[in-house]
């Protein structure tokens, strides 16, 4: 979107990493698919990455793969 604001919600990366983080499912849905790879193989480093992210993602700081803050609803 324009206003800096990613099509992408919130609520549902917060669930994909709160059931399936160290999967890195998460990633994936924002496009982050490199790091999504990265985090697959590594299965979040152990879960401490997916802790951070679900951290990040419940402080509303997480972005999408163009840096854009996920949607809130």
């Amino acid at each position: 979107m324009a206003d800096g604001t990613s099509d992408k919600s919130n609520t549902v990366a917060l669930l994909l990493c709160l059931f399936i983080g160290i999967l890195g499912v998460h990633r994936f849905y924002v496009g982050k698919v490199g790091t999504g790879i990265l985090h697959l193989v590594t299965l979040g480093v152990l879960g401490i990455w997916t802790l951070v992210d679900l951290i990040m993602i419940i402080l509303q700081k997480f972005t999408d793969s163009e840096g854009n803050t996920l949607k809130f609803n």
